[in-house]
């Protein structure tokens, strides 16, 4: 990659002929950055470059909320993707999910698809969250690091007490409830070295869908902070992680493992680090304003306001053009990497982080290559076969089933 022409633009709209990239779903912040617990590896609370910092109480006002729901449905008629993040989502009040509901009905098209999902903590939910969730198929994302010890080591509440007991019977509250869930994990410095017991316990739990989030940020000289986990120690996870998983691989999704069969199928992965750049969704901000990126929600990044610009005008932004460029810089070293078509060049996020530059190397591109060398040839396997169509329909095509391995849910939820 790298050759993908997206030109550098003064502010304004890019001179582009044809159709600008749509935007594919939404990244929205009801709540903005304010949430309920004080992990202590959150990137997105209490940070300088943090827009609404002087702003302690922040909610998605009505009028937004109406604006959001109504413009995004024309736009991206017939698939619509609502994805509710924070900060902590569920602090904007079960009403608030339920206007968003009825909003979706009252200005949605005959044969519009809608999905929603939500990423939280889990500290709130009770039979009341759930009987919406189920009763409109809402797909939810449950922050959970593992173990009690290996959750509790960061992830706290306001008191600085653990919070995973409560987060395991939220868990158990969803299953109970016929609420569909996936589990979000933290790679942090309290669980990158048992990577075969978190698996098995979520297994315990019955969760069967599992998204693991790599932790890296440092310092303002570029220095790693303490929770943070190297590139060495995050490939061995994978490594094991690999390992525990592939007899698990028809009943169990594990969503790295599946994007990289995607990747190898010539499909178009489900995350977006291994897209060729980064245009595939953008944030919105509980006041309307949109940003390319969970993690640079920053003023230099504000793509503009949904109460004020349209969302083909929002697409065309010279800053969405720029942004989705940085991708292509590529390092050298990228450039005859044999694994360049599946990471293309990993995530700008990672390259930025240690020293501000985009031509770096995602800081952990040996992680990737470690895990790279072990998975890709067994999964490119499993893909042949099953685009050779060697399985049975009715085997290949069921939920769970290996084809779960090539086609991954088309409601995922993002960290």
């Amino acid at each position: 990659m790298g050759s993908t022409p997206f030109p550098l633009y003064q502010e304004g709209l890019a001179a582009t002929s044809g159709e600008a990239p749509r935007i594919t779903s939404l990244l929205i912040k009801p709540a903005s950055a304010v949430c309920n617990l004080d992990c202590q590896y959150c990137f997105y609370l209490d940070r300088e470059a943090d827009p609404y910092q002087s702003m302690p109480a922040r909610r998605m006002a009505e009028e937004t909320l109406e604006r959001l729901v109504d413009s995004y449905l024309f736009y991206s008629h017939p698939n619509s993707t609502f994805a509710f993040q924070g900060g902590e989502p569920t602090l904007a009040g079960l009403p608030f999910f339920e206007k968003v509901v009825e909003l979706q009905k009252r200005f949605g098209r005959n044969g519009q698809t809608v999905a929603n999902s939500l990423q939280t903590n889990a500290m709130s939910l009770d039979r009341d969250w759930c009987r919406l969730f189920r009763e409109y198929q809402w797909l939810l994302g449950v922050s959970l690091d593992g173990p009690e010890a290996a959750h509790d080591a960061y992830r706290v509440n306001k008191a600085g007490h653990g919070t995973w007991k409560r987060v395991v019977e939220s868990v158990e509250l969803l299953s109970k409830e016929r609420v569909e869930f996936n589990i979000l994990c933290v790679v942090s410095a309290a669980n990158v070295g048992l990577a075969r017991d978190v698996y098995r316990f979520f297994r315990g739990l019955g969760a069967g869908h599992l998204q693991f989030i790599p932790l890296a940020e440092f310092d303002a000289a570029g220095n790693p902070l303490p929770f943070t986990i190297t590139a060495e120690q995050y490939g061995r996870f994978l490594l094991d992680l690999f390992d525990v998983w592939w007899p698990d691989r028809r009943r169990v999704r594990v969503r790295f493992f599946d994007n990289v069969a995607e990747a190898l199928a010539g499909q178009r992965p489900g995350c977006c680090e291994l897209l060729e750049t980064c245009d595939s969704y953008v944030v919105v901000e509980y006041n309307g304003d949109v940003f390319p990126c969970d993690f640079f929600v920053e003023s230099g990044w504000k793509l503009g306001n949904i109460t004020l610009d349209s969302w083909s005008e929002i697409a065309r932004r010279a800053r969405r053009y720029s942004f989705a460029a940085k991708k292509t810089i590529l390092h050298a070293d990228c450039q005859v990497c044999e694994f360049r078509s599946i990471c293309h060049g990993g995530c700008p996020k990672l390259r930025h982080g240690p020293h501000g530059r985009f031509e770096d190397l995602d800081y952990f591109c040996r992680a990737y290559k470690m895990i790279f060398d072990r998975s890709t040839a067994p999964l490119r396997a499993e893909v042949a076969q099953i685009l050779a169509g060697k399985k049975s329909a009715n085997t290949s095509h069921k939920p769970g089933s290996s084809a779960a391995i090539v086609a991954a849910a088309a409601r995922k939820i993002r960290s």
